[in-house]
């Protein structure tokens, strides 16, 4: 699994646009926190939830599918039961996607190892939220532990 730091950082650096998967417009919900933190911090999100399509969901029109996104996508985020990840695979190999990221429990190695083979990024069982903030500086505020010991914030 490509969960090491510096793989980490560089998929966090280079995917700035990103496809949501089961993002919700309730604000209490986990995919709500995750994207409009992601959102604060300059990243593009797309939502993609059939339940809104045709709706703005932190300012962004939702999409039912991701084949229904008229633009490139960078990181396909992945908010959705274990079973149900593998055809956003096929989808996220479809559309260019570069990233398949599985949210925290959520560990589909068939489509971690079909989303590998076709030569994209695949990260599983992982918040985006709390990896941007743990390798970017946003955790240093709440006394969290990052494992990395530095003088300098990381750029």
């Amino acid at each position: 699994m490509n969960n090491d730091i510096s793989t980490l950082r560089r998929i966090l650096k280079s995917c700035t646009t990103l496809a949501v998967v089961g993002l919700s417009a309730e604000w209490h919900r986990p995919s709500f926190f995750a994207a409009k933190y992601m959102q604060e911090k300059g990243y593009r999100i797309v939502p993609v939830n059939p339940r809104y399509a045709g709706q703005k969901v932190l300012g962004e029109i939702c999409y039912a599918s991701l084949q229904e996104v008229p633009h490139a996508i960078d990181m396909v985020d992945v908010f959705r039961k274990t079973s149900e990840v593998l055809p956003l695979a096929q989808q996220a190999i479809a559309v260019g996607a570069r990233c398949f990221w599985q949210q925290l429990e959520v560990m589909n190695h068939e489509a971690d190892a079909l989303v590998r083979q076709a030569g994209l990024d695949s990260v599983m069982n992982r918040c985006v939220k709390i990896e941007h903030a743990r390798l970017f500086g946003g955790l240093h505020w709440a006394g969290v532990n990052t494992r990395i010991i530095s003088a300098k914030r990381p750029v």
